[in-house]
């Protein structure tokens, strides 16, 4: 099976399929802003990116080594926007 190309801006589901440090309640949601490019163990990668939190905001920045094959992605449409603290009204004269 070929394994999918992970793009920054792209998000997945980080489990014990990816690792066992991620395993039970240590998975998380993690938003890649950048894919090493070095080569590494065969189908391990490092990612570096944010784990995202229920509200879509990133919670913490992190690099984490894990096996590719074990990463699943994440539809946008089921991350929230991060919250701005809403719309702005203008009081006008």
């Amino acid at each position: 099976m070929p394994q999918v190309v992970l793009r920054p801006g792209d998000v997945v589901h980080v489990g014990a399929d990816a690792s066992v440090q991620f395993s039970g309640d240590r998975a998380l949601t993690f938003r890649i802003i950048r894919v090493d490019p070095r080569v590494t163990y065969d189908g391990w990668i490092w990612l570096d990116g944010y784990v995202v939190g229920p509200a879509g905001n990133a919670l913490q920045r992190r690099r984490i080594f894990v096996r590719q094959e074990g990463l699943r992605p994440i539809r946008a449409s089921r991350i929230p926007a991060p919250r701005n603290g809403g719309p702005r009204t203008v009081n006008r004269p």
